[in-house]
Order: C-alpha cells, then sequence, then structure tokens
C-alpha cells in the first residue's frame, strides 16, 4: 500500500485504503512479518501488527518528520481524538473516558499510584495469586511508599477451578479483610490472567465489587480484540487494555477507560507532564502547547513527554483492517478461541496429558489454553515418567524454550506453575491446526530428551 503524503501539512487519511478479505490460517500469513522459518505460536505475549498497518504507521512519521512542530502540536491531537474515538466506539465507552498509554502495566500504575489512600492505614488491595507479575510488584511498591497506608492482600486459588468457587474465594477474602479490622478499598483482577492463560470471570467480579463498595481495576492486558467487551455495560471503576496483543495494533499500545465519575481520583499520567492541572492559586507552570480542547482528564495523556505515539493513530485503521480483511471482531475471536481449544486437545493427546480447564469450560473461553507438559518433580526416578529433580526446575523452564528458539524456530510460552510444567497456545488468524500438532510432536521429543537429562550436559 503506498500513502500520498500533502508535503504543506499532510495529514494521510484515517480511512483512504480499502481491504480484500482473507480465508483464516495460512494464506493470512501473507500480511505479516514473520521470518518465514519461524512459527509465531506465541501471539499473547507481545503481538504483531499487519504490514500495512506498519506502513501507515510510518507515514505519520514521515510527516512528523517533515514538520515536527506542526505535526506534533496541532496534527497529532487532531489524530489522536479520531482514534479514541474509534476504539471507544469498540467498546461501547463513552469517548471522554478512554486515553491511550503505552501498555496495561502503564494503565494499572496510573491508577494504582493515583489513589489517595486513608491516612489510618486500614485500606488493602485484594488480587489473586495469578496476577500478572509487574502488577504484583506495582501493588507492593505503592504499599511501601505510602508507608504501609495500604497493604496487599493475595487471594490464593488452586487450578483448575470453577467460576463459582473462584467468586466464592473472592467473597470470603472481602469477609477476611473486614473482620480483620480492614478496609478492601479496591480489588485489581484481569479478564484473562497472562501465565497460565486462562478467562477470570471478570464480569461478576465487577459486580461483587458494586454490591460490596470496592474499586474494580480490571487488567485487561488480554482484553480487546481477545474476548466481548462492553465497558458501558460492564460498569467497572478502571480498565486497561493492551492493543497491541490482540488488536493488531504496534506495540506498545493500551487503552486506559476512566469514567467520568472516577477521573477525579486520576489527577495525573505517567509522568507529569503538560497536561496536569495543580490546585494551587496560581495555576502551576503555564503550557507551551497549544490550548487544550478535550477534558483535564484527556488532556492529562494526550502529550506526555516528547516520545513516537504514531502507534496510536493507527489503531482505528487496525480496527478498520480487522473488519474488512477478518470480517469482524466476532468473526476473529471465534476462530481464535476454537482454534486454541482445538490445539489445546490435539496437544495434549499427542503429550498424553491434559487441559487445564473446569468441568464448565470457562477457563478455556479466550484464545488462549494451557497443556502438561508430561514430566514430574522428583528426587528420584518414577518409572515411565520423566523426572526432574526440584533443583533443576528453572534450569529445565529456560532449556525448554531456548532448544525451541535454536532447534526448531518457535518459541512457546511455559511455566512451572502449581508444581508442574505447563504450555501456553495463542489461537491466531494466521495459524491452523497444523502448526500446533507440529508444535506437539517437537514438545514431545523435547520432554523426551529431558528425561535424557541433556539439560545438563548441553547436547543438542
Amino acid at each position: 500500500m503506498t500513502l500520498t503524503l500533502d508535503t504543506k501539512m499532510g495529514e494521510a487519511p484515517l480511512n483512504d485504503t480499502t481491504y480484500e478479505r482473507t480465508p483464516f490460517g495460512k494464506e493470512m500469513l501473507k500480511h505479516f512479518s514473520f521470518d518465514p522459518a519461524f512459527k509465531n505460536l506465541n501471539h499473547g505475549s507481545f503481538g504483531t501488527a499487519p504490514r500495512v498497518i506498519r506502513e501507515k504507521q510510518r507515514a505519520y512519521q514521515d510527516q512528523c518528520e517533515a514538520q515536527p512542530d506542526p505535526f506534533i502540536r496541532f496534527t497529532y491531537p487532531k489524530k489522536l481524538d479520531e482514534n479514541r474515538a474509534a476504539i471507544a466506539k469498540l467498546l461501547n465507552a463513552p469517548l471522554e473516558s478512554i486515553v491511550f498509554v503505552p501498555n496495561a502495566t502503564t494503565g494499572v500504575n496510573a491508577i494504582l499510584r493515583s489513589i489517595a489512600w486513608h491516612e489510618d492505614g486500614r485500606d488493602e488491595i485484594l488480587y489473586f495469586n495469578t496476577i500478572y507479575g509487574a502488577c504484583g510488584k506495582t501493588i507492593e511498591y505503592v504499599a511501601e511508599i505510602n508507608r504501609n497506608l495500604v497493604q496487599p492482600r493475595e487471594i490464593t486459588t488452586t487450578y483448575p477451578i470453577s467460576d463459582a468457587d473462584l467468586l466464592a474465594s473472592f467473597r470470603a477474602a472481602i469477609k477476611a479483610s473486614r473482620a480483620a479490622r480492614k478496609v478492601p478499598r479496591l480489588a485489581l483482577f484481569d479478564t484473562v490472567s497472562s501465565m497460565p492463560g486462562l478467562r477470570a470471570p471478570f464480569e461478576q467480579l465487577t459486580k461483587i465489587c458494586k454490591e460490596e463498595g470496592i474499586l474494580s481495576l480490571i487488567d485487561g492486558a488480554h482484553g480487546v480484540g481477545h474476548v466481548p467487551l462492553d465497558l458501558t455495560a460492564l460498569d467497572c471503576d478502571f480498565f486497561t487494555s493492551n492493543a497491541h496483543k490482540w488488536l493488531f495494533v504496534p506495540r506498545g499500545c493500551a487503552v486506559l477507560y476512566v469514567p467520568v465519575k472516577n477521573q477525579e481520583i486520576v489527577r495525573s499520567s505517567l509522568p507529569t507532564s503538560h497536561g496536569f492541572q495543580p490546585r494551587t492559586s496560581g495555576g502551576g507552570t503555564p503550557s507551551t502547547l497549544p490550548p487544550a480542547a478535550n477534558s483535564e482528564f484527556v488532556n492529562n495523556f494526550e502529550f506526555v513527554g516528547t516520545i513516537d505515539n504514531t502507534n496510536y493513530l493507527v489503531v482505528g485503521e487496525a480496527i478498520k483492517w480487522r473488519e474488512e480483511v477478518c470480517g469482524g471482531e466476532k468473526a476473529i475471536m471465534e476462530y481464535n478461541s476454537n482454534l486454541a481449544r482445538e490445539a489445546g486437545q490435539a496437544v495434549a493427546k499427542i503429550l498424553g496429558t491434559k487441559v487445564l480447564d473446569n468441568d464448565e469450560h470457562t477457563l478455556t473461553d479466550c484464545c488462549l489454553v494451557n497443556v502438561l507438559l508430561p514430566m514430574e518433580v522428583s528426587e528420584s526416578a518414577i518409572q515411565g515418567t520423566t523426572t526432574v529433580k526440584p533443583a533443576h526446575t528453572s534450569k529445565v523452564t529456560l532449556w525448554l524454550q531456548t532448544t525451541l528458539i535454536d532447534e526448531f524456530k518457535t518459541f512457546l510460552a511455559i511455566s512451572f506453575f502449581q508444581g508442574q510444567w505447563w504450555v501456553r497456545l495463542s489461537g491466531q488468524v494466521y495459524l491452523d491446526i497444523t502448526d500446533f500438532e507440529w508444535a506437539g510432536e517437537k514438545l514431545k521429543e523435547i520432554c523426551e530428551r529431558i528425561g535424557k537429562e541433556e539439560f545438563l550436559t548441553g547436547k543438542k
């Protein structure tokens, strides 16, 4: 695709291209830039963007380099609002509640660092043990810098677990917090957790928060483009979601949703920049940027220091591409989730193991699936089983991943969870079942080699 740019004050139109429908599976690979020798089976970690979307971003970068000040000061804010509107429509959220941040971790930080915790030191943040590591550390940091005015309360669950039991554990944690004369102030939970990749009953968790007077912060890193979302119906207090994982937007781009009723809580972007309005009588240092056209909250996040955020300007184009090339969000999600479930069963059959799921199959109602690897941890050998000594668990995990890269030109997200190894598989429009059958055979071979302790000898 070639973009024609106006060299005066050029603006590449948002919807200047018509795309042709492409069947799901290997034919879809032509739209992406993968090395032909590499199988991208781990879309869920960092995502990827179609080639034409990245070309669109580069066109905006060219405009910026042609006339930096006019583009950054005047063109960029206009285009940013157009793309905010595009994703707000997709999420069924009011435009004034939507801003962009670099990633979901930044979104979570923006919220947790904004809360004014009560001076009595009784506040608690509730979260599950499957929390994304960076978000868990953010909670610990927030407790530390706030002089322990707020404390974390972890909710430990064992998987597989039914939605009903998980919700019961959440209610029990709220009860325990109050019994300890604490205040469960905020709960942080996922749409789909990272490792292992499991769908959470986030809609019901949000409802419980509303009933109990607890602020709900949803980490939807695996959210937009992955599972159906209606933020107006969900009515959570805060929501953030990566657009670069499942929505095909170039890295790093995430959406942060804060309803108007809660925007007074979020006083600043990260880092604080020109949009911040201090509550001092003087009004603070004057901004050198053009006067803000949006609300104080939106303006806070519009310009956050000099950084290349031209990827924010192709969000609408990515949504349009998904509609025209793939048939829209419903078609994409159905293909990806069905493929992930089929892949899980195929790989589990090859390995002679199982998929991590509950009886209701709600944990796998997403585009990720987790399969048990055929290895056991034990100090002594178990007949008929690949056995790994406890001291070698970390070494085995690393060896698994590096061997997949070095020898088989792929990467699979493998974690040691609940005393066992699990591999997380990502369904995506450019993959089909043969890709996962191939992966299952390679995993079987590698696990057998671990039984021969190749990870200790360095033998390839």
